[in-house]
């Protein structure tokens, strides 16, 4: 048996929260020791949001080459080369990872590679990734597990040896013809990168429309968008069965409503949503409890159902979303220095960065007839925005949600360019408490994006 160190902190996982946690209890000087499985600063830095959104602006690149003559332009034969993809990508990950080296060092910590599992109580053992195991006994457990891409339980599908979107971004080469399977928020972004890329695509989505929570009238344009750049999208398709694999040729047999189909691919993507990394390390032995998608148990504090044990970011059923996951790092940042911050109430922003982006804060359209909500909903065109104009992308809109009997901005969407930076204005004045007339009425920069919200404001229905 190993010999048993004694500390003050355990941290699980050194994504987000779990990075931010040590970082602040190690500049406190407190005694602390964070086990990763292999992932040093996480899977945003290394294998998810970052580099993901790196490839998509390669794709974007490469659209703006293949549409240069709308420009004005005029360029000689435009091929892709995805080793070259690959290796923009790669470099950014290894600052990326280097940064991240030096933080845990200068800060003190004890940062171990390994995989960890409870044995008792605030008690982890810890298989080390250069050998070996240690057993670490701590007053405080923090877990940031994460979570994986799920595979559904499709005949041939796992055989099929699938990519997830950890894989697709190290591909070296073209598919030809890459099938996804799932539209929402990752099959999009990597759906549309792909086929500016160079690929044929298309999209197999179980539900009946794309990007599923968003309004049919956003994913009708969604839809639209894609069809516009040659994507097939196939909407309300069950998975029957798959044969081949991956890489070489995948046969993908669909029930849909106009009947079967077999479509034939030369790759599998799988985007069909994320498992919570909670089975098989002991959580039970800790005194963890799980709810029945396998996610941690936590208050609103983010307390689990052990003593002193918190759990952050997607393994405790968060927005799967790197912001959000940074604020749970701070409600337990100052509740542990005596504060009373929970996740009641908060306003998480949306973004899905295909091309035009779609952001979106607050409460859609079909959640506030949901809820019973009374609203007065405001339209424009990104047609009508005039940087949108200057820029020969005008496809998309915006729309706003007020409460019927105020001018409380209750949501906004916005399918257009720089969405992701727009929604953060009308967030920032839903944050305050501003009515919409504030942004109505508010002097923005000419020509900007955010320009747009003075003319979709000026269009909101009377009370």
């Amino acid at each position: 048996m190993s010999e048993t160190v004694t500390v003050e902190n355990l941290i699980l996982g050194g994504g987000e929260p779990g990075k931010y946690i040590a970082w602040e209890l190690a500049r406190q000087g407190r005694p602390t020791a964070v086990v990763e499985r292999g992932l040093i600063g996480g899977s945003c830095p290394n294998i998810a949001c970052l580099p993901s959104k790196n490839v998509i602006h390669s794709a974007k690149v490469a659209d703006l080459l293949h549409h240069a003559s709308a420009y004005g332009l005029r360029t000689g034969p435009v091929a892709t080369d995805m080793e070259g993809v690959r290796e923009r990508k790669r470099a950014m990950v290894a600052g990326l990872i280097e940064t991240h080296r030096k933080k845990f060092a200068a800060n003190g910590l004890d940062f171990i590679l390994g995989e960890g599992r409870f044995v008792a109580p605030r008690t982890a053992e810890v298989s080390l990734q250069a050998g070996g195991t240690r057993r670490i006994e701590a007053e405080r457990i923090f877990l940031d597990l994460g979570t994986h891409a799920s595979i559904p339980d499709v005949p041939g599908l796992a055989d099929a040896s699938p990519l997830t979107p950890v894989e697709i971004l190290e591909l070296d080469r073209l598919p030809e013809h890459l099938i996804v399977l799932g539209g929402g928020y990752v099959g999009a972004e990597f759906a549309q990168a792909f086929r500016r890329l160079g690929s044929q695509v298309t999209v197999v989505e179980f539900g009946p429309q794309l990007v599923g929570r968003e309004d049919p009238d956003v994913a009708e344009a969604v839809k639209a968008i894609f069809e516009a750049d040659g994507i097939a999208v196939v909407l309300g398709a069950v998975t029957k069965a798959v044969a081949g694999r991956s890489g070489d040729t995948v046969q993908f047999r669909i029930e849909t409503p106009q009947g079967e189909r077999t479509i034939e691919g030369s790759d599998l993507l799988v985007a069909a949503g994320r498992t919570p990394n909670t089975h098989g390390i002991g959580l039970d032995i800790a005194g963890l409890e799980l709810d029945e998608r396998g996610f941690i148990k936590v208050n609103e504090r983010l307390e689990a159902t052990a003593p002193s044990v918190w759990a952050m970011g997607e393994c405790a059923g968060s927005p799967q979303f790197t912001h959000a996951a940074f604020d749970d790092f701070r409600i337990v940042r100052d509740n542990l220095a005596g504060g009373d911050h929970t996740t009641r109430g908060r306003l998480v922003p949306y973004c899905m960065f295909i091309d035009p982006e779609l952001g979106r804060v607050g409460l859609s359209e079909t959640q506030a007839r949901q809820q019973g909500l009374e609203v007065r909903v405001a339209t424009l065109p990104m047609s009508s925005v005039l940087r949108a104009q200057t820029l020969g992308e005008t496809r998309g809109f915006m729309k706003v949600l007020l409460d019927a009997r105020s001018d409380r901005i209750l949501g906004f969407t916005m399918l257009g360019p720089s969405a992701g930076e727009v929604i953060a204005v009308v967030q920032t004045a839903m944050l305050a408490g501003l009515p919409y007339t504030g942004l109505r009425d508010a002097i923005f920069t000419h020509p900007t994006m955010a320009e747009g919200l003075n003319v979709l404001f000026a269009n909101v229905p009377a009370r």
